[in-house]
């Protein structure tokens, strides 16, 4: 069995909610447990301040300006204890796959390219890292082989950028990292039923029903 952990940056109940809307059910696999896990609610600064369900704070909503990485790794760590239940419910660590939409896709690739190396794999829909991130730095030094990101991108998306998206990728794969950027054009910040069926077989993929023997 295995598990996936889908972080849309909200409570996980309305993230559920929201994909079962478009998809006209849940995503729901025979073998794969998915969990939607609940962002803390937290002053914002974007929204000058106010609480709001956000996985970090940020300065501002751009890729051009330094990332807001005490909130960024106090949710690596708590993320991180949801893998480690995983983990102590049997589950391997190569049949656990993250990602998320917008804030919840940055999410899954700092905790993976910094924390989680031997994941399943990563998605980010409508996500961007900044320019200088963390994630860029720790790559820097990398040997190992990395998880496999799988990202989606509406490009007439008004709040993040295609064009963050775009660098994104391109920075990870110079880095080491094995990437597919898929565009959906007209889609704004917002997921689509396209989108999610392609990630869905995306996932069937990195999560077969039989894990790979090794020898």
């Amino acid at each position: 069995s295995c598990t996936l952990l889908f972080d849309a940056g909200d409570t996980g109940r309305r993230a559920r909610a929201w994909i079962k809307q478009i998809l006209n059910q849940d995503m729901a696999f025979q073998h794969i447990k998915v969990i939607y896990p609940t962002a803390p609610a937290r002053p914002y600064t974007p929204m000058k301040g106010a609480f709001s369900t956000v996985w970090f704070d940020r300065y501002k909503i751009s890729n051009d300006c330094p990332e807001h990485i005490e909130s960024i790794d106090s949710m690596c760590q708590t993320l991180t204890d949801l893998i480690n239940d995983e983990m102590k419910n049997g589950i391997a660590k190569n049949r656990i796959l993250i990602g998320g939409f917008s804030m919840g896709g940055g999410m899954a690739m700092h905790l993976a390219y910094r924390f989680h190396r031997d994941l399943a794999g990563v998605f980010a829909l409508s996500s961007f890292l900044n320019k200088d991130s963390a994630v860029y730095q720790a790559l820097q030094r990398n040997e190992s082989v990395l998880p496999e990101l799988f990202q989606c991108h509406g490009t007439a998306d008004e709040l993040v950028l295609y064009s963050w998206g775009e660098e994104t990728n391109k920075i990870l794969k110079s880095l080491g990292v094995s990437t597919s950027l898929h565009s959906f054009p007209d889609l704004n910040h917002e997921l689509s039923r396209p989108e999610i069926e392609k990630l869905k077989t995306w996932i069937l993929k990195k999560l077969p029903v039989e894990a790979p023997k090794t020898n």
